[in-house]
């Protein structure tokens, strides 16, 4: 049974990878923060004129009809920039909710989410405040066991501060008008959908941020002398370095596993919980072993490795922290009945 990505996944890897390293740069995300929305509308329309705003919109509303699997690679790839933009959210969060809410809601939102002319946020309990809600043309809430659909005019925003200046967070209350869309079981289940889309937002983006703290490690300590030798020849900075990697490559396959998951219609919720735990502890150990490397410069202002710490540090805790994830797989794998143990590893797998 073949588990890789196929060549037309890597391929397309690889030319975000390209666009967004060229563009995305740590100069360009500081000269974000300056704004006072704190994002790049120029930015935003390249990504639509590359056809990303519309990746995973079905082709009947002018999207390329992708699934979480192909989006996944392209998640990393945002994290490895540390993109301040909403394009994971839209494609993993937004559109799939709306996709699944269908009737006139989808129609009449995913061709201008596809278009890049519109952008939708979802806020959920779990996370308390809304990112991007300031930029949102609409809002997909939870009010209880409810979610309605509002649009901007229809909220009133306060800002909260984050330790990420990409992160731009807001509570939110609906006014009166905003439509009812979903209560019960069937909210419950768009709500859950969306907790799982998120988690694995979160984790796809953490790959990205720890091979991009690496990367920056080994540049600056190739370069940093020490005793008349590049301080990363010393054998202690080798093994932060490779504790980081091994942890990394740990989390790929459970990342890509949730991918999956999520794509084909199964059960993920353990699958999930399992990727965004190992993702971000591996980005939270490459934020500590790679700020100790670069010493007391890795506090400071101009270093860029602050950009991709603290947006790991902000993703941890997003979309359910590492208790609230740990309390699913505990409940999943303690279950009576559970299917557990090598003999039910691929015993559900078509």
């Amino acid at each position: 049974m073949d588990f890789t990505f196929t060549e037309d996944q890597l391929l397309f890897q690889e030319s975000v990878r390209d666009f967004l390293v060229n563009e995305v740069t740590p100069e360009r995300i500081r000269a974000s923060w300056e704004t006072d929305g704190g994002r790049d509308p120029a930015l935003w329309s390249q990504l639509a004129e590359l056809g990303l705003t519309g990746i995973t919109v079905p082709e009947a509303h002018g999207g390329l009809g992708m699934s979480a699997l192909d989006f996944v690679l392209l998640a990393q790839e945002c994290g490895y920039v540390a993109l301040p933009e909403p394009l994971v959210h839209s494609a993993l969060v937004a559109v799939p909710m709306l996709s699944a809410i269908g009737g006139e809601l989808a129609a009449q939102w995913l061709p201008k989410i596809a278009a890049g002319e519109a952008k939708v946020v979802v806020g959920l309990a779990q996370n308390l405040v809304v990112e991007d809600a300031h930029i949102a043309d609409l809002l997909i809430l939870q009010q209880g066991e409810t979610l309605v659909a509002a649009t901007a005019d229809q909220v009133v925003l306060e800002h909260n501060e984050s330790i990420d200046p990409s992160r731009k967070l807001f509570t939110v209350a609906v006014r009166p008008g905003a439509t009812t869309i979903a209560t019960g079981a069937e909210a419950a289940t768009l709500i859950a959908d969306a907790l799982n889309h998120g988690a694995l937002g979160c984790a796809a983006q953490a790959l990205g941020l720890a091979q991009r703290m690496i990367d920056l490690t080994v540049k600056y300590t190739s370069e940093r002398q020490q005793f008349g030798k590049p301080v990363g020849s010393f054998q202690a900075v080798k093994h932060h370095m490779a504790n980081v990697a091994v942890r990394l490559e740990y989390a790929k396959a459970p990342t890509h596993r949730a991918a999956y998951a999520i794509a084909a219609g199964r059960a993920s919720a353990r699958a999930v919980s399992h990727a965004k735990l190992v993702a971000c502890e591996a980005a939270n150990l490459a934020a500590k072993n790679c700020h100790q490397a670069h010493g007391a410069m890795g506090y400071t202002w101009e270093v860029d490795l602050h950009i991709f710490m603290k947006k790991a540090w902000a993703l941890a805790n997003t979309w359910g922290d590492a208790g609230f994830h740990k309390s699913r797989i505990a409940d999943d794998i303690f279950a009576l009945g559970a299917a557990l143990g090598a003999g039910a590893t691929f015993a559900n797998i078509a």
